[in-house]
C-alpha cells in the first residue's frame, strides 16, 4: 500500500463528525484528534506545525524562489453528522470491473443505481462496509495535501513560492472559517481540497443557510386532550408539508436549489427541526428564506400564540460573484490539470466548502476535485488512482506558479 492510501485509510478510522447542535468551536472535541496527528506528522516533516485553541492545524512550507505568489491549500478534517462516523471499516477493491458492490448483507451499489461508479471502471477503490460513511470528505483531501507538503519537503531544489497549509474543523456544518486566521494564513490566493471527480475545478457553488425551526406545543394528558392538546412534532410535519414539494433535495439537480431537513426532535410540548437552505440564484434563495418566515407567521395566526419560531443564519455565498474577476486562478488550475495528464473541467457545486467563505472574506479559493465520491452516507468511495493525480495537480499548481 502507497504512503498516500496508507495515510488516507489511517485518517479514516479517526472519527471526526462535526455536530449542529453544541454551538462550541469545534463542534465537537474528537476533530481534534486527527488534528494532532496532522501535528505531530508535519512536524516530522519539519515544519513547524501547530493546532490553535480551535482545532485549526496550520503549517507553512518557507518558498525558495523569489517573486514566486505564496499559495495556500485547505482541507477540513471533520466528517459529516449525516451518517456513522465511528468504527469505519475501509476495504480496497482492485481494478473494480464495473459489478456490483456488496458492502454488506443488507447495502449493495452498482452503476445502474450510481452512476458515477462507471467513471472509476478499472481503477483501485475504497469502499465502507456500509456500517458507516468512508470519510471521503473530506480526508482525501487532507491525505493528499499532506503528500503534496512531503513531496516539497523531500525535494527542496523542486522552485516554489510559501506553501501554507490549513486543515480546518466543522466545514460540514457551515463554521470551517469562522475561526480562520488570516493574519497568520498570508497566501495570495488558495485552494481548497475538496471535491469529488479529479480534474474538476470549481468555483461557483450554492448560496447557503441554516434554519432552525423551534415549535411550541401544549402537552395535556391523551385522555382529556380533545380541543386542547398541540403536539410540536405534528406542528413540525404541517410546517414541514407546507414547504415547495420539489424543492426537496430528492427532486432536484443542476443549479436548481432545495431546503434540506437534516434534522428533527422532539415531543408533545416542544420539537426542533434543522433545515439547510441551497440555492446558486441569490434572489431565489433570499425567496427560500422568505418561505420559512412566511409559513411560521402563518401557523402563528392559526393557532393564536408562538407556536413556531424561525431562526435563520446565513452559512456562505456564491463563490463565483468574486472569482470570475481572479480568473488567473482558475487558469493556473486548468494549466496544471493538464500538466499532470488529466482533463481539466469546471461546473457548479451543489454544496460549499470552506473556499465560498474564504474568497468572501479576501482570500480566493476555488475548489479542486480529490477522487472521493458519494459523499456523506454509507455509499460514499474513493479512487485511488484519482487521489495520486490529484496530488500531481496540487503539485503542478504550486510548480507552474512559481515559473
Amino acid at each position: 500500500m502507497n504512503r498516500l492510501i496508507e495515510r488516507f485509510i489511517r485518517y479514516t478510522k479517526i472519527d471526526t463528525q462535526s455536530n449542529h447542535d453544541t454551538k462550541t468551536h469545534p463542534s465537537t472535541e474528537k476533530q481534534k484528534n486527527l488534528s494532532k496527528v496532522l501535528v505531530e506528522e508535519l512536524k516530522t516533516m519539519g515544519l513547524d506545525a501547530f493546532m490553535d485553541d480551535y482545532a485549526y492545524t496550520y503549517a507553512k512550507i518557507k518558498g525558495n524562489t523569489p517573486n514566486a505568489p505564496a499559495i495556500g491549500l485547505v482541507a477540513h478534517v471533520d466528517t459529516s453528522p449525516d451518517a456513522p462516523g465511528a468504527n469505519v471499516n475501509p476495504r480496497i477493491i482492485q481494478s473494480y470491473d464495473g459489478s456490483k458492490i456488496v458492502l454488506n448483507e443488507s447495502l449493495s451499489m452498482s452503476p445502474e443505481q450510481f452512476p458515477s461508479l462507471s467513471r472509476v471502471i478499472g481503477d483501485d477503490i475504497i469502499v465502507t462496509d456500509g456500517n458507516t460513511l468512508l470519510g471521503a470528505d473530506d480526508k482525501c483531501g487532507v491525505a493528499e495535501i499532506m503528500e503534496v507538503a512531503q513531496y516539497f519537503i523531500s525535494n527542496p531544489d523542486v522552485p516554489h513560492g510559501d506553501i501554507y497549509i490549513c486543515f480546518t474543523p466543522d466545514e460540514e456544518i457551515g463554521e470551517g472559517a469562522d475561526h480562520f486566521n488570516y493574519e497568520w494564513f498570508k497566501a495570495d490566493f488558495a485552494y481548497t481540497a475538496d471535491g469529488d471527480e479529479v480534474g474538476g475545478i470549481e468555483y461557483e457553488n450554492f448560496n447557503a443557510a441554516g434554519a432552525d425551526v423551534y415549535f411550541i406545543g401544549k402537552s395535556i394528558h391523551p385522555g382529556s386532550a380533545k380541543n386542547k392538546m398541540i403536539n410540536a412534532l405534528h406542528l413540525a410535519m404541517e410546517f414541514h408539508g407546507m414547504l415547495p414539494v420539489f424543492k426537496n433535495p430528492a427532486y432536484t439537480e443542476g443549479y436548481e436549489g432545495f431546503n434540506h431537513l437534516t434534522g428533527l426532535k422532539g415531543e408533545v410540548e416542544k420539537a426542533h427541526a434543522h433545515y439547510i437552505i441551497r440555492n446558486h440564484d441569490m434572489s431565489k434563495f433570499n425567496e427560500q428564506k422568505i418561505e420559512f418566515e412566511v409559513i411560521a407567521e402563518y401557523m402563528n395566526r392559526k393557532y393564536g400564540y408562538q407556536a413556531v419560531d424561525v431562526k435563520i443564519k446565513d452559512s456562505y455565498f456564491n463563490m463565483y460573484e468574486i472569482i470570475k474577476d481572479h480568473m488567473q486562478v482558475i487558469d493556473l488550475a486548468k494549466k496544471a490539470t493538464e500538466s499532470a495528464g488529466v482533463v481539466p473541467f469546471t461546473k457548479a457545486i451543489r454544496g460549499g466548502t470552506d473556499g465560498a467563505r474564504l474568497t468572501y472574506e479576501g482570500l480566493i479559493c476555488p475548489n479542486i476535485g480529490t477522487g472521493g465520491y458519494q459523499f456523506h452516507g454509507r455509499y460514499e468511495f474513493a479512487s485511488i488512482q484519482q487521489m495520486e493525480k490529484a496530488v500531481k495537480i496540487f503539485i503542478e499548481i504550486i510548480k507552474l506558479a512559481a515559473k
